[in-house]
């Protein structure tokens, strides 16, 4: 059975949003490589989502195509990886769409079983899978028939929200949603001094979050000591860049801090996700 919920991701436009994260102009740039076998898994996807039918429709839930987007995320999609959010969805249009997507999630989720969870949930979560969803992985996973080797369990990478309670709040901090962020939101502050802080064991932690022209600049603290100050300015948004990253050759127990500095006319600086590799 399916379990569509997690495909009815509403882009919500409000104005505290739009003025927050601003907009995207042009298509997605992709990097110069794809992930490793993201054919093979495409095609895997395509299978069991609608046989590999380009014209494939959900009726009750509005899926469509070869690899059953929802139409509220074609629009999103279309409008970050086409540059048109009112592009139709030709089978050469969802072929685009769903690898640059895939593309994405597996450089952010690390492994095609991740992917291919959040194909079908929305979700980013590493552990209590329904039966429904670990079925409809595996049958993926049948298909897509490829070993992945050196990488972490999908258990072992632990992903930190925004909303974690194991990330120590201080200052004031807000709320910004957007379907582009994961989970659908991040915690954003611009007052200088407001800090956000962890500590975890592992040999890797990476900080996600926005790019844009609203934002700032944020000081990173490293076990107590001053590692680098990261300027989260850019001339268009982004809602999900990989931030700043500290990797260990051996695994161990570390403390990370972010801390926002003053900056003139573009202060913004928001978290949205903390992933630590074991």
């Amino acid at each position: 059975m399916r379990v569509p919920s997690g495909r009815r991701l509403v882009v919500l436009v409000v104005a505290l949003t739009g003025i927050l994260v601003g907009s995207i102009a042009g298509p997605a740039r992709t990097l110069a490589s794809d992930p490793p076998q993201l054919s093979r898994f495409m095609q895997a996807v395509a299978q069991v989502e609608s046989h590999g039918n380009h014209t494939a429709l959900n009726r009750k839930s509005g899926a469509y195509g070869r690899y059953q987007i929802m139409p509220d995320n074609w629009r999103a999609w279309a409008r970050r990886y086409l540059g048109n959010p009112n592009a139709r969805p030709t089978p050469r249009n969802q072929e685009r769409v769903a690898r640059a997507k895939m593309a994405e999630l597996y450089r952010w989720l690390g492994s095609w079983e991740r992917v291919s969870y959040w194909w079908l949930t929305g979700s980013s979560r590493t552990s209590a899978w329904s039966h429904a969803a670990r079925a409809y992985v595996t049958r993926v996973m049948a298909i897509f028939g490829g070993v992945e080797t050196g990488k972490p369990s999908v258990e072992a990478v632990r992903h930190y929200s925004e909303r974690s309670s194991t990330i120590d709040y201080s200052g004031t901090w807000h709320v910004a949603r957007a379907a582009s962020y994961a989970g659908g939101r991040v915690s954003y502050a611009s007052n200088p001094g407001a800090r956000a802080s962890i500590t975890f064991t592992g040999s890797r932690i990476a900080w996600y979050g926005p790019v844009g022209p609203t934002r700032g600049k944020a000081r990173i603290v490293v076990d107590g000591t001053i590692a680098r100050t990261v300027d989260l300015g850019r001339s268009s948004f982004r809602p999900r860049a990989l931030l700043y990253s500290r990797s260990w050759t051996t695994p161990g127990r570390h403390s990370l801090a972010i801390e926002v500095l003053s900056t003139r006319g573009h202060k913004l600086v928001a978290i949205d996700e903390l992933v630590v590799t074991p």
